[in-house]
């Protein structure tokens, strides 16, 4: 029987493979679906969680390029913005989670032009 710190383990590796694929809302999805048990259970890793899912959904409207999507984009990077910090080296998963935060970094100096940041 899986326990929630497996499912966690693979979300967030399942996760990391769909970003780098730039399937940007199946990994939201999937971390989500992982996230839900935490959020429940009061665990504190929920909120980081949290920030992750919805950074991925953050990429999924610039990659859509929706109407007032850096407005949109700003909104809900906000999330992973006041989460972030939680990825420490105390933490389950810690290589995982690291991962995932220099993933979504690296996609926001990416799109720098959406978040005003690095552009001259």
């Amino acid at each position: 029987m899986l326990t929630m710190n497996d499912d966690l383990e693979g979300a967030l590796k399942t996760y990391l493979e769909l970003l780098d694929k730039e399937e940007y809302f199946e990994a939201h999805e999937v971390l989500e679906e992982a996230w839900h048990p935490l959020r429940l259970g009061g665990h504190p890793l929920a909120n980081l969680a949290k920030g992750l899912i919805n950074g991925a959904i953050t990429f999924e409207h610039i990659k859509r390029n929706r109407k007032d999507m850096k407005k949109k984009a700003k909104t809900v990077i906000a999330s992973y913005e006041r989460h972030k910090h939680l990825c420490t080296e105390s933490i389950e998963h810690v290589a995982l989670f690291q991962k995932a935060c220099q993933k979504i970094e690296s996609l926001k100096i990416r799109h720098a032009e959406v978040f005003d940041v690095l552009v001259p």
